[in-house]
């Protein structure tokens, strides 16, 4: 695929809604060879992007070949810490379609802000790419939509970065709960809590000579650069980010949707505010969200300012409650309680994002299941924006339980998509359906 391809608005296609999901693994991986080194290319090399492209780097077999950012010293820093975890050093670019020319790059991977995580996962697959992608996989549901719809199209694994559906702990503790260790599971929480610092009130400013402003906005319409964004600051503007409860409350309502073993709500409420910090941010700092999905609750809570946790622990993250028992997450560690609340098991293992990565590359050898694909990591991400959607508009909203598509509320419909620069949105749907 050529830049200039890449850059050019395709013919618009019809857009269908929630296309079935689900094809399976193998038929993927059989177009590769299993022998073969597996090349990678990381784009978005903040700490959490290097860190990635290091692990990919350490996997046996795996070469990365690109680490790309829009901020040139990021680039250059990534491609020495590679380079220090083992191999060569990878090649430095800005632009992450250099990468998806290269026809000898198998994976991309994808740790930019969000609004670039599903097209640039889009544009990957049209590519030929097999693709990781940080959390969330999807800036609006129906992004995660087209994506899905591109990982299916284009024949191509798309591992989404929710890690802890490979930490071996939590693998343990929904088996149990499938087991019937605390009988019917009824309801989960789920909980994000921590201490953020102000954004403060930005100011218009001079675009810094070593970012590549124009390609960091990329998919999403043009904004004045401010001195309060780049490069942790989107995550509090809806054009840019997704809240905390898509920036790390994906995390806990992943496993709790897991465990519950649920698709999507039937109903959602929210109850959200900014009640702690004054500054630019749009998002709320508080954050209360609850999922009706007929015969089971999930629910969500974010504080950014506040860490404490429940259950008895510090920092809990995931609750479920049966009718013999409860079972409590906390990190990579579990404990199982009886009706009268006496700890009766529990379980610990591994954490990280090693055996997440792991899994991608035994998959596009041996067709392994993804342990997070994109029909699992779209389900997760769509109930984050549901939650945000229910808050923005301040309406209980109704949804279609085989889609979660928005029922009967325009202003909230409205939000299940976003708005493009031009020629952005017939792009990304020409290159997925």
């Amino acid at each position: 695929m050529s830049r200039s391809a890449t850059r050019r608005g395709f013919l618009s296609a019809a857009a269908s809604g929630g296309a079935a999901l689900g094809l399976g693994v193998a038929a993927f991986a059989a177009q590769d060879a299993p022998s073969r080194k597996v090349i990678v290319g990381t784009m978005g090399q903040g700490g959490r992007g290097t860190e990635l492209a290091r692990l990919f780097q350490q996997q046996p077999g795996v070469e990365v070949a690109y680490v790309c950012d829009v901020d040139r010293r990021r680039a250059a820093n990534a491609a020495r810490a590679v380079a220090a975890a083992g191999g060569r050093e990878p090649r430095a670019v800005g632009d992450f379609r250099r990468i998806l020319d290269d026809k000898s790059v198998d994976v991309l991977v994808i740790a930019t802000a969000d609004h670039w995580h599903a097209p640039a996962a889009i544009l990957a697959c049209a590519a030929g790419k097999h693709v990781y992608v940080e959390k969330p996989c999807c800036h609006s549901p129906r992004e995660g939509e087209l994506l899905a719809a591109a990982a299916r199209k284009h024949r191509r694994l798309v591992q989404h970065g929710t890690q802890r559906r490979t930490w071996p702990a939590q693998v343990e503790a929904v088996a149990k709960l499938r087991s019937g260790v605390i009988g019917r599971v009824l309801m989960a929480r789920a909980v994000h809590v921590g201490l953020r610092t102000a954004i403060g009130r930005g100011q218009p400013a001079a675009v810094p000579a070593w970012l590549d402003y124009d390609l960091w906005q990329g998919p999403a319409p043009r904004r004045p650069y401010r001195d309060n964004l780049v490069h942790y600051n989107w995550h509090f503007f809806w054009h840019w980010g997704t809240s905390e409860i898509g920036n790390n409350g994906v995390h806990k309502i992943d496993v709790a949707r897991w465990g519950l073993g649920v698709d999507f709500p039937r109903r959602v409420s929210s109850c959200g505010a900014k009640l702690y910090f004054t500054d630019d941010g749009e998002t709320p700092d508080t954050h209360l969200v609850n999922y009706d999905f007929g015969d089971k609750i999930l629910t969500f809570e974010n504080r950014n300012w506040h860490r404490r946790g429940f259950e008895g622990t510090a920092e809990a993250d995931i609750a479920f409650y049966g009718d013999r028992g409860s079972l409590i997450i906390s990190g990579g560690s579990y404990k199982v309680y009886d009706p009268g609340n006496q700890a009766i098991g529990e379980g610990s293992g591994r954490a990280g994002d090693a055996d997440h990565i792991a899994n991608l590359v035994d998959a596009i050898r041996h067709g392994t299941p993804l342990s997070a694909g994109i029909e699992v990591g779209y389900r997760s991400a769509v109930l984050c924006h549901l939650g945000s959607i229910a808050h923005r508009t301040g309406h209980t909203l109704t949804c279609d339980p085989q889609t979660g598509r928005i029922l009967d509320d325009p202003a909230a419909e409205k939000l299940w998509s976003r708005e493009y620069a031009p020629g952005w949105e017939s792009q990304l749907t020409a290159a997925a359906l």
